[in-house]
């Protein structure tokens, strides 16, 4: 908490002043080195009315320096943090290019620098406050249209402005108490869903990328409706791609293999137990160690991935997983290693740390992705309670697919965890969501070619027919294995889909 004598430094910024001239995104981008592509200030133009009421107007984006800032929260290493003057300020020397921050900022404010690696934002130049001067931008704005100042003081013309004038913040709904207020600022510009980024700009047409919203999701341009004409383009669609989905997927196989004999355990089925934990140890150890493979292979800095644990920031969930990971690995070896019964005090000690701590490793991730406040369908509380369903099916099927005749009564095992994670798939794509973010971006994964893979890959071949050829086909090695098989592709195609879909949709 900031005491009361401490300055929070914030923007007003007056759009009855702002000309769009940009001077404030050159001035930034000179102030900081900045190359193409890193926009840590940038201008909106938005157009809406028909002539002769048509209007233009000019928006001002950058970071929120927030009061409960989600991206200092999530960030593992602190190289983000709240100075004593509520400066949201960054550290590149401990960035290790995870991207986390940027999937928690709901401003889409961050970027990744191309030249370090390491993400980069607006510090409201803090070099600059503390030599006693006002960041760039406020400086060059020939309109005075940028104010800056301590909001805590009540005689600084920043509070009187906020005190004094009708002003507005972008997605107060958040809770991240933003300190950018705009005056006569208007929602289709401050809200990302409420207007239309236009195939046709300001100076030419643009083709349609990767970027856009998915087909059937775009607001209806009627005439005169709100459209920006000027903008950057969607910053960082996709940021987390497919390396993350495969992580969540090797995860809940590592994870659910020895999760399965540690669930049967009370019902004492010692050939089955030792059967499934003997093939676990080993299993356990190979997706474990290509789970961590590909989270070092994803971050910008991999050569920094041990700064998650030796620099860590413990209020972010990746550090906890990354120790719980850690905490899982060291008992997979040594049951490895050691290869006790279950019959044995050890072995069955053993069996239950693998378990606990393999549904901490499975389950973890749905907290995680919780923490990245940007993205609306990530915030469903069941995420923890799927993952660890998940994980059931993940290390059932992997078992069986691998000795469907030693392994066969986990036939049972398989189906009926299938049936129980078949329905939170549904909620999270059919079900009542909190948001239209959530809402939109659950619906994105019913359309086109997602559509397809949802509707028969992830729940048609992925669920329903492994349930069908278990629950309904005669038992035989074969059919256990199309069944696994199946399953785990099901649950690859899901991860992927629920991964990409909430980065579909523009945070700015």
């Amino acid at each position: 908490m900031e005491s009361q004598d401490s300055p929070s430094y914030g923007f007003v910024i007056d759009n009855r002043r702002c000309i769009g001239c940009h001077a404030c995104t050159v001035a930034c981008k000179t102030e900081h080195s900045d190359p193409v592509g890193v926009n840590k200030t940038w201008v909106q133009y938005l157009e809406k009315g028909v002539h002769p009421r048509a209007e233009r107007s000019f928006h001002v984006l950058r970071c929120n320096h927030c009061t409960d800032a989600p991206c200092v929260e999530m960030c593992p290493t602190a190289s983000l943090t709240v100075r004593k003057d509520a400066i949201v300020d960054f550290d590149s020397s401990r960035c290790i290019g995870c991207k986390a921050c940027m999937q928690a900022c709901p401003y889409d404010a961050i970027d990744i620098h191309p030249e370090t690696g390491t993400a980069t934002k607006c510090n409201y130049c803090s070099h600059r406050v503390d030599a006693g001067r006002e960041p760039a931008c406020a400086v060059v704005c020939p309109t005075n249209a940028i104010i800056t100042g301590d909001l805590s003081d009540s005689g600084s013309r920043i509070a009187t402005l906020v005190a004094g004038e009708p002003t507005m913040v972008r997605k107060p709904e958040k809770g991240t108490g933003p300190k950018v207020f705009y005056i006569e600022g208007h929602r289709e510009a401050l809200d990302p869903l409420a207007s239309q980024r236009s195939i046709r700009t300001l100076w030419g047409t643009r083709p349609r990328d990767g970027t856009d919203p998915p087909a059937g999701l775009e607001p209806a341009l009627e005439r005169g409706a709100p459209h920006r004409t000027y903008d950057i383009q969607q910053r960082h669609s996709l940021s987390w791609g497919w390396k993350v989905s495969a992580y969540l997927w090797t995860k809940s196989v590592a994870a659910g293999v020895l999760m399965v004999p540690a669930m049967l355990a009370p019902f004492e089925r010692r050939s089955l137990i030792d059967s499934s934990m003997g093939l676990g140890w080993s299993l356990a150890l190979i997706f474990l160690a290509i789970t961590g493979a590909l989270l070092v292979a994803d971050l910008k800095r991999p050569e920094r991935f041990l700064w998650v644990m030796l620099r860590p920031q413990w209020s972010s969930w990746l550090v906890r997983g990354a120790y719980g990971i850690t905490f899982f690995g060291g008992v997979i070896t040594l049951g490895w290693w050691r290869s006790d019964s279950s019959d044995s005090t050890p072995g069955m000690v053993l069996l239950a740390l693998a378990g606990l701590s393999g549904t901490f490793v499975a389950i973890y991730t749905g907290w995680l992705f919780g923490q990245a406040k940007g993205r609306d369908l990530w915030q469903s509380a069941l995420s923890p309670i799927h993952l660890g369903f998940q994980a059931l099916v993940a290390g059932s099927a992997m078992l069986l697919l691998i000795r469907p005749e030693e392994l066969s009564d986990l036939r049972g095992v398989l189906a009926i965890a299938i049936t129980i994670e078949l329905p939170f798939i549904l909620l999270e794509v059919f079900g009542k969501h909190s948001t239209e973010a959530a809402r939109l971006a659950a619906r994105s994964m019913t359309l086109g070619v997602r559509g397809i893979w949802l509707h028969i890959g992830a729940i048609g071949a992925g669920r329903i027919l492994p349930m069908v050829l278990l629950w309904g086909m005669p038992g035989g090695e074969w059919t256990f294995r199309c069944a696994a098989l199946l399953a785990l592709a099901g649950i690859a195609i899901w991860e992927h889909l629920w991964v990409e879909a909430p980065q579909r949709l523009p945070l700015a």
